[in-house]
């Protein structure tokens, strides 16, 4: 009976603190979180106020990873047509026989590329800007900013080859363009936040940047960048319906190569990125001034 009383005392009076005093940790939860989300939002604003600095290091980074080549950023406009002709004319499958296949591959490239570099270089973000955030006072989010920046320079070579191959396939500019850049517009805005969470994924677990890119190498065959789905059950029908990239892709995909609305895939795509955003401000106000210890 002594130790049940001192047991007690030393609980506050009760043998389960953690039930009786639950009310009171989850408000305590409250104002960490919005500590949290102040710090984060400081930090952005900071950094949107040095955006010369971030694009102009954007620019910089592009122009050395083509230095003394004879094309420069050229490549990987050739890069993306080497991978369209590839999958349209090479690896040839039942739906090839349809006339927008060529559209379909195209517009499906063109997404694909962009979340694969956003992700995969995103991991490894804060290991390459070590000497940068344990030498100077920039805003964690300068880095964020500036390899958003140069996935987006990326992207609109592959985009000018996208709209070519859309024109020399008879595809004329219309309205329905503008509702796939709607579907354009809302992946990019997310990119931050996508490059934001895998940062802070590989400072915490450095294993994940192997991870991330097997998974992405997979995950382009279980995505219907290059084939479509019919209907089909199996593996496919898992493939297409639980993937959220399916949604990235026919959100821009579908009012060009089937004149429709993509409702469902813009809102599912929307409640995503929606998602993604919260984590990554919560991370970032969180763990910003703790990520020096952890690169």
């Amino acid at each position: 009976m002594p130790i049940e009383m001192a047991i007690r005392d030393g609980l506050g009076g009760s043998l389960w603190p953690a039930k009786n005093n639950a009310p009171e940790q989850r408000i305590a939860i409250l104002p960490v979180m919005i500590a949290a989300l102040n710090g984060a939002f400081d930090d952005i604003s900071k950094a949107m106020r040095l955006h010369r600095v971030w694009i102009a290091l954007a620019h910089e980074d592009i122009g050395d990873q083509h230095r003394r080549t004879t094309l420069g950023p050229l490549w990987m406009l050739v890069n993306y047509f080497a991978f369209v002709g590839t999958f349209a004319f090479v690896f040839v499958t039942t739906d090839a026989s349809n006339p927008s296949y060529i559209a379909y591959v195209a517009i499906g490239m063109l997404v694909w590329f962009y979340l694969t570099e956003t992700i995969t270089t995103s991991v490894s973000l804060f290991q390459r800007e070590a000497s940068f955030i344990q030498g100077t006072t920039l805003p964690l989010f300068v880095y964020v900013m500036r390899l958003t920046m140069q996935c987006i320079i990326r992207a609109a070579y592959s985009l000018a080859g996208c709209v070519l191959v859309l024109l020399l396939g008879g595809y004329g500019i219309n309205a329905n363009w503008l509702l796939s850049l709607l579907g354009l517009l809302l992946i990019t805005l997310a990119t931050p936040a996508f490059v934001t969470v895998f940062a802070f994924l590989g400072a915490f677990f450095p294993d994940s940047e192997f991870i991330v890119g097997n998974l992405m190498r997979v995950g382009m065959f279980l995505t219907p960048v290059f084939w479509v789905y019919g209907g089909q059950e199996g593996v496919q029908k898992y493939a297409y319906h639980w993937n959220p990239f399916t949604y990235f892709l026919e959100g821009v995909r579908e009012p060009i190569t089937a004149g429709i609305f993509p409702t469902h895939a813009l809102v599912v795509t929307g409640y995503i990125c929606l998602s993604v955003w919260v984590l990554a401000l919560m991370l970032l106000g969180r763990y910003r001034k703790h990520i020096v210890f952890l690169i």
